[in-house]
């Protein structure tokens, strides 16, 4: 099914469903790897794991946040230390142990809504929004990375290797940066369209190996994870992307290069760091929520994430849907890469990924793989990342309670049925738990 016409919401979303409930045991019962090297992994097996864990709705990724703050909470309090000496009374008076408890998490959590909100403490109103524009400017690689990571679970790709992806991109976004002099405009179009290809070919490698031999992506992109971290050590020692040896920091990018300020300086301060990648974050959403739910494309990386067997036996090619996504993946990757060195870092550092490639997962994760969802999860996070600072400063709060709230809500995702029990609601399809039926017994068998 190379060439068939667009469809409807409603129709689409049944077709897809179609070939998700096909019985793999007719379409096909084992894949051939290519070039005869014998049979590879059930294909039809994988995406129902990625199914599990995204099946849920908005309500189960509020929850999971909620549940997650909630927790980390209770971490926050018996981490103060007002609380554990309360503790130590607690029998004779537990209402100090529980208010000095209540106070720390309260503190805490006004702290960080104040670093990445709204700061009502500052004297001036631009010091009142900076920091949701920093949370803005936090979420960016976030956003671009987790569109990628979401990309490749619509068709059922565990693509592990977004950092290794934004810094592929980000090496050829600062080169084309720094070392080239061009227009202004045609300058900064020509490096970010360059660090969305870095990102596309290196995400391409572990798809053609996908494709092609049957490669298991997630070993192939932690692994080139690996590549890519100390590639980018021995690029910052190099006298082309550092000339004065000064430190690993290559030279800064031309300014005909740089994403400029999205708020203008004389409307507000200049050490507001918020620039237009936000906007290319926006449009490259808009873009993927076209790709997944309006086009021919789109419609073929849905049905071979729900059925891969059954997606080939309707007529598509696994392994060039396969290629496409990851490319897609690595190209978003990329555009991450570019925000970050064009415009927040505007230099090429040996850190210039940070976490960003694997909190994309969680982002994805949390967004359920729809490209609204993961944009807004994208904002989430970033405000955590923004709002730690603040909290640790006022409240001597180790902002590692963030990367806590992360991975809790990682692991409240992956478990909905825990998320379920927690707020008592009901089973997704109504149906109540089937009783086992009783043994019977020697002496009934007898009688």
């Amino acid at each position: 099914m190379t060439d068939h016409p667009h469809q409807s919401e409603g129709s689409d979303a049944g077709n897809e469903q179609a070939v998700a409930a096909a019985p793999p045991a007719e379409v096909a019962a084992e894949e051939t790897a290519p070039g005869g090297h014998g049979p590879t992994h059930r294909e039809d097996e994988r995406p129902s794991v990625i199914h599990q864990i995204l099946a849920g709705g908005a309500l189960m990724s509020v929850l999971a946040v909620v549940l997650a703050l909630l927790i980390g909470g209770l971490l926050i309090a018996f981490a103060d230390e007002d609380t554990r000496a309360a503790s130590g009374y607690f029998f004779s008076r537990p209402s100090d142990m529980l208010s000095a408890g209540w106070t720390a998490m309260r503190d805490a959590y006004v702290a960080m809504f104040r670093g990445s909100v709204l700061d009502w403490n500052a004297p001036t109103f631009a010091g009142m929004i900076k920091p949701f524009t920093e949370s803005m400017v936090f979420s960016v690689p976030l956003i671009l990375a987790g569109l990628g990571i979401a990309v490749g679970f619509r068709a059922g790709l565990f693509n592990i290797g977004a950092q290794g992806q934004i810094i592929v991109g980000a090496i050829v976004a600062a080169w084309l940066g720094f070392a080239f002099d061009m227009p202004p405009v045609i300058h900064l179009l020509v490096a970010v369209l360059g660090g969305a290809i870095g990102g596309a070919v290196y995400a391409g490698v572990a798809g053609v190996l996908k494709a092609r031999f049957g490669a298991n992506e997630v070993i192939v992109t932690i692994m080139l994870n690996y590549i890519a971290v100390y590639l980018i050590g021995y690029i910052l020692k190099t006298p082309q992307f550092n000339p004065g040896r000064t430190g690993q920091r290559s030279p800064a990018v031309s300014a005909e290069a740089t994403f400029p300020h999205l708020v203008p300086d004389w409307l507000l301060p200049n050490d507001f760091r918020l620039h237009w990648g936000f906007v290319m974050a926006v449009l490259a959403t808009v873009f993927v929520w076209w790709l997944l739910e309006r086009s021919t494309i789109g419609f073929e990386i849905r049905a071979v994430g729900a059925n891969p067997a059954a997606a080939r036996t309707a007529g598509m090619s696994v392994g060039r849907i396969t290629i496409i996504t990851m490319l897609v993946a690595g190209a978003l990757a990329g555009l991450a890469a570019s925000g970050q060195v064009l415009g927040t870092e505007r230099s090429l550092t040996v850190g210039v990924a940070a976490s960003f490639g694997f909190d994309a997962i969680t982002v994805a994760l949390l967004g359920r793989s729809r490209p609204w969802g993961t944009f807004f999860a994208g904002l989430l996070f970033g405000a955590l990342k923004a709002g730690g600072f603040l909290m640790q400063s006022l409240t001597q709060t180790p902002i590692d309670i963030v990367l806590v709230v992360q991975s809790l809500i990682v692991l409240l995702i992956a478990a909905p049925p825990l998320v379920r029990a927690v707020f008592r609601l009901p089973s997704p399809t109504g149906r109540p738990r089937r009783p086992r039926p009783a043994r019977t017994t020697t002496e009934e068998v007898t009688a």
